[in-house]
């Protein structure tokens, strides 16, 4: 059995209206240092961000979704943060902002492989 990794996350989150403070889980980032592993998924249920906010412009919001993407996936796609370290990386996409495009406070956890607690966590908080 493999050790078990220390790894931190945030779940994404679109909020239409900041002064209401409402939003939709639509994906999560994970960050797991001793491996070096930042990865995100997203899922956009088009439906569903209607219905809860009509006027959402969803290529717009893809548009800021991928802008993430490539931060994680790091180099010069990512612009000048994309050239920083993963971990720095993890820390910029989870800073407090007050956009369309959120994240929840870092929450840490323990798993044998990352890509699997991402998996799972997606599943259980966006999907």
């Amino acid at each position: 059995m493999q050790d078990k990794q220390l790894f931190e996350y945030a779940v994404i989150r679109v909020v239409p209206r900041v002064d209401r403070e409402e939003f939709l889980n639509v994906g999560v980032v994970l960050y797991c240092p001793r491996p070096r592993y930042l990865e995100l998924i997203f899922t956009l249920n088009t439906g569903r961000l209607l219905a809860f906010a009509p006027g959402l412009d969803i290529e717009e919001l893809e548009g800021h979704l991928h802008a993430f993407a490539e931060v994680v996936r790091g180099g010069s796609g990512g612009g000048s943060i994309g050239q920083l370290d993963a971990a720095s990386r993890f820390r910029w996409l989870t800073a407090q902002r007050s956009t369309i495009l959120q994240t929840s406070r870092v929450h840490p956890g323990f798993c044998s492989e990352p890509a699997e607690a991402l998996k799972k966590l997606h599943a259980a908080l966006v999907l």
